[in-house]
């Protein structure tokens, strides 16, 4: 799984959201998304807006936590049309 800490960074920053999407330009659902952790995607643009203007690192915003039930491998089931579920 991948943790996302624009909330903590934020909040030690005293930043609001809005703060955030007037300085890089994305809109404020995007920033929402990210502060709630909802995102599934992460434009490459985005993250670098956001790093520029807080002035940190994509390590900084983004963590790799390895899941508790591996998603991949033997575990990942490809369904008739195409997609991919867990097991």
């Amino acid at each position: 799984m991948i943790k996302i800490h624009l909330s903590r960074i934020l909040g030690e920053r005293r930043w609001s959201q809005a703060r955030l999407a007037r300085e890089t330009g994305i809109r404020p659902s995007t920033i929402c998304h990210w502060y709630n952790e909802f995102a599934d995607r992460i434009s490459l643009e985005h993250l670098d807006r956001i790093c520029e203007v807080l002035g940190c690192t994509a390590a900084d915003l983004l963590e790799y936590i390895p899941n508790a039930q591996r998603r991949t491998g033997d575990n990942l089931i490809i369904e008739e049309h195409g997609n991919r579920r867990r097991t």
